[in-house]
């Protein structure tokens, strides 16, 4: 009962905030004199959507089990989700049918000697990967030298693995290496955000959720957004502690590992003939010789 609470809580949170973002003007709607509520009212995406106000206002109070494909569609294009926010949508969705799985603790995939290969081939970038709640399951020698203060950090200690939100949300220092913290900060809370609608009853994300909602006012504020991101790539500026200032581009790929947790396989690397590739071969050097093999490969979660 708890979890369905939950749901409904997410599904009534989301649709009306993204209903408020959107004004009468971006959906072709004419405007006339004051309105009380922020952006479009819950009649007006009805009527946009092709279904009725009631039934619109049921579904924004979280009531989504059995409703189509088609009717999810229509309220996607009504409220511009991106592909990112429609894929939320639709895991919700699919988390409200009946008989819901019992919440439980998955257990830690162990990485497949044949991805450590993989990441071991690549010398000149940054290759790591990540479990859906963040945590650094596998690297190369390169990652782990540029993502020391991660690695170093005191939100390490009990958990057996480093964790990027742990460390942004809850390490001062993230502030210090990540040049634009807020943004970090911002794509770290909404790819968690995402993951919740994948596996509601993961468990250990929910703890891990309950642990920085309690500990940091900038993650509360960032869940409250009901921000949303699954494809994710671009550029991070570092300020590394021994290679400087560093400007990188990054890209997460999917990594089918295990079929009962999403990983991604993520690459950092620097435009050539740049002052960032010299600080990348800096570390390179430097991980050649003094880091350990295969950090935090097996550690549990």
């Amino acid at each position: 009962m708890e979890r369905r609470s939950d749901n409904r809580a997410n599904i009534r949170d989301f649709l009306a905030r993204r209903r408020a973002q959107l004004t009468p003007e971006e959906v072709g709607l004419p405007t006339s004199g004051r309105r009380r509520v922020p952006g479009l009212r819950r009649e007006e995406v009805a009527v946009l959507a092709g279904v009725s106000t009631e039934w619109y206002t049921r579904l924004e109070k979280g009531h989504i089990s059995g409703v189509s494909e088609d009717v999810l569609d229509a309220v996607s294009r009504t409220l511009q989700l991106d592909d990112d926010e429609r894929t939320y949508l639709f895991d919700l969705a699919k988390a409200a049918q009946p008989s819901p799985a019992p919440r439980r603790r998955r257990k830690a995939v162990d990485v497949p000697p044949r991805v450590q290969w993989l990441l071991d081939s690549v010398t000149l970038s940054a290759a790591f990967v990540t479990n859906g709640r963040l945590d650094i399951v596998a690297t190369n020698a390169l990652a782990r030298a540029l993502f020391a203060p991660v690695f170093d950090s005191p939100t390490v200690s009990g958990h057996g693995r480093p964790n990027f939100a742990r460390y942004y949300f809850l390490d001062d220092d993230s502030h210090d290496f990540a040049a634009d913290w807020d943004g970090a900060a911002t794509i770290t809370a909404a790819l968690l955000r995402a993951e919740a609608g994948r596996y509601p009853n993961d468990k250990a994300l929910r703890e891990l959720v309950g642990e920085l909602s309690t500990l940091s006012a900038e993650f509360r504020t960032q869940w409250a957004s009901h921000n949303v991101r699954i494809h994710h790539g671009g550029v991070k500026r570092f300020h590394h502690p021994d290679a400087g200032d560093l400007e990188l581009t990054y890209q997460p790929l999917d990594l089918p590992m295990s079929v009962r947790e999403a990983h991604s396989l993520t690459i950092y690397t620097a435009e050539p003939g740049t002052p960032s590739e010299d600080g990348l071969r800096l570390l390179a050097s430097w991980a050649a010789t003094h880091a350990p093999p295969h950090p935090h490969q097996s550690a549990p979660n």
